[in-house]
C-alpha cells in the first residue's frame, strides 16, 4: 500500500498534469485564435466593392477598355486596378488640370477630381464645371458614401489599411435629390438685365438602361443680324452632352421643332436623323452640358436674320426607372458698336481620301488662311472609324506644335484658348486623323455613318 506521503505526491503531480494540459490547451486555443484572426478589410476595398464596383465600374462606363466610352475617359476602375488609376494620376479634363488636380491627389479631397465628379451639386466646388457628374445615367452617392470618399483620401487615399469608419457606408441619406416633376430654368437674358434670346427643349422621358440624343430645330426670331458673346448652357442631372449646331447647307432643312431621335427604341441608329447631322456646323456646347462660354472681350459671334440652330441634347439612364431630360441655352447678344471683332466660324472640311479595307491609315490635309486669324477654340468631326484626331499649327515659327488631340469620336473636345493662338497669312491648321478601317470594304467621305469625315471646326477672327 502507499503511503501518505506517496499518495499526496502522486495526487499533486495530478493536479499539476491537469493544469498544464489546460493551460497548454489555453495558449493552444489563444494562438490558433490570433493566428485565424481575420485581417481587417481596407478601407480602399470596402470603397471598391460598395462605391466603386456598383457604381462605376459598370459594362460601358469604368469597367474595361472595351467599353464605347474609354476612348472619351480613359478611365478603368475595375477591382485591381482602380486604385493605380486614381491615386496620384493626372486628369484628362482640361478645367481640373488647369486647377492642379489629380484624379486622388492624397490628403486633399478638394483638389481630387474623383470626389468632385461624386458631387451633383455644382455649388459644393463654387459652380466650376468638369464635365458631367458620376455615375452618368445613374443616381447620385448618398451622404455617407460621399463623406467615405472624402476621408479616405483626406487619410491619404492609401490602398492597404483600415483609416475610415465603415459605418459611414450604411448612412443612405440621399445627396442630391432628383425632382422629375420640376427643373428650375435659367433665368433669361431680360431678367438677368441683358440682351439676348433663350431656347428651350421642354422636359422629355429617356427610357431605363437607355442613352437618349435627339436633335430639334429652333427659330431664335432675331429680325436683323444680331451678334453673340455669350452662350450658356443648363441641363437636368445625367446629360452627357448639350451641342448648338448651324447648318452648313440652308436648302435643305429639318421642319422647326421636332424631336428627331438619333436612336431608334430597339438601339438602332436612325439613318435619317444621322445624315441630317452631317449638314451641321458648331456653334457652342459640348460634353460640359452646363457650361457657360463667354467669348473673348471685344469680339462677337454674328449670326444672320432669320436664323435657326439644331440642339443637340444626350442623356443616359442606367437605371430600371424612367428619366427626364430638359435643356435651357442662353445666347447673350451685345450692340454692334461694341465688337471690334466678329468671330468666324472654322470650317475646315477634307472631301478627298480614301480608307483601304482591314487596315489604319493617317490621312493629312493641310489648310491656309488668306490673311491674319487669332484661333479662340477648336473641335473636331469624324464618325466611328477614326481612332485619333490631331490638330497642328502650319506654318511660322510654332509650325508642326500640336494644339488639339482627340480620342473620341462621339464625344469629341472643345478646346478653349484663353490666349488666342495668333496665325498670319498663308499659314493654318494641318488634321492629322488616324482611321482604322475595320471592314471588308474602302472606306470614304460621306454624310452617312458608314462613311467617314474629316472636319475641323472652332472660331477666330
Amino acid at each position: 500500500m502507499l503511503n501518505f506521503h506517496t499518495k499526496f505526491l502522486f495526487k499533486t503531480l495530478a493536479i499539476a498534469s491537469v493544469f498544464c494540459i489546460a493551460l497548454m490547451s489555453s495558449c493552444t486555443k489563444s494562438s490558433n485564435t490570433e493566428d485565424l484572426k481575420p485581417e481587417a478589410t481596407s478601407s480602399f476595398s470596402l470603397m471598391q466593392d460598395r462605391i466603386i464596383t456598383p457604381s462605376c465600374a459598370s459594362a460601358g462606363c469604368h469597367a474595361s477598355e472595351a467599353d464605347n466610352s474609354f476612348k472619351q475617359h480613359g478611365l478603368v476602375l475595375a477591382k485591381g486596378l482602380a486604385f493605380k488609376n486614381l491615386v496620384g494620376v493626372s486628369p484628362k479634363n482640361t478645367a481640373a488640370k488647369a486647377d492642379n488636380f489629380l484624379l486622388v491627389k492624397a490628403f486633399n479631397s478638394a483638389q481630387s477630381l474623383f470626389y468632385h465628379k461624386l458631387q451633383w451639386d455644382v455649388s459644393h466646388h463654387g459652380g466650376k464645371q468638369y464635365g458631367s457628374p458620376m455615375p452618368l445615367g445613374g443616381n447620385a452617392l448618398s451622404v455617407g458614401q460621399l463623406e467615405f470618399v472624402r476621408r479616405w483620401i483626406e487619410a491619404g487615399a492609401p490602398e492597404k489599411g483600415d483609416v475610415v469608419d465603415k459605418t459611414l457606408l450604411d448612412d443612405k441619406t440621399p445627396s442630391f435629390v432628383v425632382d422629375d416633376g420640376t427643373f428650375e430654368p435659367m433665368k433669361t437674358p431680360a431678367q438677368e438685365g441683358k440682351t439676348g434670346i433663350q431656347l428651350k427643349i421642354e422636359r422629355f422621358s429617356i427610357q431605363p438602361n437607355f442613352e437618349r440624343e435627339l436633335f430639334v430645330r429652333r427659330a431664335l426670331g432675331n429680325t436683323s443680324e444680331i451678334y453673340v458673346n455669350r452662350i450658356k448652357l443648363k441641363s437636368r442631372a445625367n446629360s452627357h452632352h448639350l451641342v448648338v449646331y448651324d447648318f452648313r447647307d440652308k436648302t435643305s432643312l429639318p421642319a422647326f421643332d421636332v424631336i428627331r431621335d438619333l436612336r431608334n427604341s430597339n438601339n438602332t441608329v436612325n439613318l435619317i436623323t444621322a445624315i441630317q447631322s452631317s449638314n451641321h456646323i458648331f456653334l457652342g456646347g459640348g460634353t460640359d452640358p452646363n457650361s457657360d462660354y463667354v467669348f473673348p472681350e471685344g469680339t462677337a459671334l454674328a449670326l444672320p436674320a432669320n436664323s435657326s440652330v439644331d440642339l443637340n441634347p444626350h442623356y443616359f439612364n442606367r437605371t430600371t426607372e424612367v428619366k427626364y431630360g430638359e435643356n435651357n441655352i442662353n445666347l447673350y447678344t451685345v450692340d454692334k458698336a461694341k465688337v471690334k471683332n466678329v468671330v468666324k466660324i472654322i470650317d475646315f472640311n477634307n472631301t478627298n481620301f480614301s480608307l483601304p479595307p482591314m487596315a489604319k491609315t493617317v490621312i493629312t490635309k493641310d489648310f491656309k488662311f488668306d490673311t491674319d486669324v487669332n484661333i479662340v477654340a477648336l473641335t473636331s468631326h469624324n464618325h466611328a472609324l477614326g481612332e485619333k484626331f490631331v490638330i497642328k499649327i502650319k506654318g511660322g515659327t510654332r509650325d508642326g506644335e500640336v494644339i488639339y488631340e482627340n480620342s473620341d469620336w462621339e464625344h469629341p473636345i472643345f478646346l478653349n484658348y484663353p490666349k488666342p493662338i495668333a496665325l498670319k497669312k498663308g499659314e493654318g491648321l494641318t488634321s492629322v486623323v488616324t482611321y482604322n478601317n475595320t471592314t471588308s470594304k474602302t472606306v470614304t467621305f460621306g454624310l452617312t455613318s458608314q462613311d467617314e469625315m474629316d472636319i475641323i471646326f472652332g472660331y477666330y477672327y
